[in-house]
């Protein structure tokens, strides 16, 4: 599998990714194959319009139970909203995977 270039975040991100605030993305099975080391464009998964690069820094498999505060303030959010918004996105998912990355600036 080739890695992917490319990654979607909601618009309601964009500022947080852009600000710095939030540097870690945590997907389901279908997004765990980002490479650490590669640069993916950043658009939004509402209209498509790319707004950043990222270099993936890394990709950690992680249990939804195994989430912490850390992984909240990771996302500039807190621990029940993180888990509010991972339920909202992937209803009853238990496998999950952390995507560390840094905003490329250009």
């Amino acid at each position: 599998m080739t890695a992917p270039t490319t990654m979607t975040f909601f618009e309601r991100f964009e500022t947080d990714i852009l600000a710095g605030t939030k540097t870690i993305t945590i997907r389901d099975e279908a997004e765990k194959h980002y490479v650490p080391g590669t640069i993916v464009k950043v658009s939004t998964f509402e209209d498509g319009r790319e707004f950043c690069s990222l270099h993936i820094v890394s990709v950690t498999p992680i249990l939804f139970d195994e989430l912490t505060e850390f992984h909240a303030e990771q996302e500039n959010m807190t621990l029940p909203v993180l888990k509010d918004v991972i339920q909202d996105i992937y209803p009853g998912i238990e496998q999950l995977y952390v995507v560390a990355y840094e905003l490329v600036k250009s």
